[in-house]
């Protein structure tokens, strides 16, 4: 997903804020969901929870700049998926993160649904061509 940096993604001096960039992932994880019409189940109070990140800022990013998130399925557990979150700006890394995304159901760590997994997988497949 690409993502432009505009005047409120910054700091003072003008530099990305580093929190956003991990807003910049979460968006990029929803839209992968919303562009196919996909969201966890309302009826069945579902959804993703992060159990845990961790992240590496390597470089800055600054306004107007056009970044690209990727997103990979680094391990496959039962109730939770860690992802490789990336962006990039142009072949330069700015951010990378690991997640850790529970699969809960009515609160509860439950199964991750394969068709979930089938949606990364997809994704994933896509940023690599």
């Amino acid at each position: 997903m690409k993502v432009r940096v505009y005047y409120e993604d910054t700091d003072a001096g003008g530099i990305v804020y580093h929190t956003n960039f991990i807003k910049f992932c979460e968006r990029a994880r929803s839209e992968i969901f919303f562009s196919r019409n996909m969201m966890p189940h309302e009826k069945y109070k579902s959804g993703f929870v992060v159990r845990k990140i961790d992240a590496d800022f390597f470089a800055v990013s600054r306004l107007g700049d056009l970044l690209e998130v990727f997103t990979t399925i680094k391990e496959r557990r039962n109730t939770s998926l860690i992802l490789r979150q990336e962006i990039y700006r142009e072949n330069t890394i700015l951010f990378g993160m690991d997640i850790v995304l529970v699969y809960i159901e009515e609160g509860k760590p439950k199964r991750f649904p394969n068709d979930y997994i089938k949606v990364f997988e997809e994704t994933q497949k896509k940023s690599q061509e």
